[in-house]
């Protein structure tokens, strides 16, 4: 069975960082584009970062572009997001998926609050 498990969302003052990790089991992460997508309030999903088969990162989109960075870590079969410099619109249910377009499975998410 594939799960994707997200943890490390949390509350942050503007400004601040957060680092989110995706467990993932039933597959391995390194045979696989793996992705970050996130909802913010009342808005659409958007994806935020991947990484390639290789290891090699995707580029970001520009609402994140120099702040956010993707990592993978294949030896405990787990992908993270760092995030630095964060700022209220980064508020959002942030999630792991395998794949990018299309996505085959997702996490349920973790909630990053954003606010002073």
């Amino acid at each position: 069975e594939v799960l994707l498990v997200e943890s490390g969302g949390g509350l942050v003052q503007p400004g601040g960082s957060l680092r989110l990790s995706c467990a993932a089991s039933g597959f391995t992460v390194s045979n696989y584009v793996m992705s970050w997508f996130r909802q913010a309030p009342g808005k659409g999903l958007e994806w935020v970062a991947g990484v390639y088969t290789g290891g090699s990162s995707m580029p970001y989109p520009d609402s994140v572009t120099g702040r956010f960075t993707i990592s993978r870590d294949n030896a405990k079969n787990t992908m993270a997001l760092q995030m630095n410099s964060l700022k209220p619109e980064d508020t959002a249910i942030y999630y792991c998926a395998q794949g990018w377009r299309p996505v085959g499975y997702w996490g349920k998410g973790t909630l990053v609050t954003v606010s002073s």
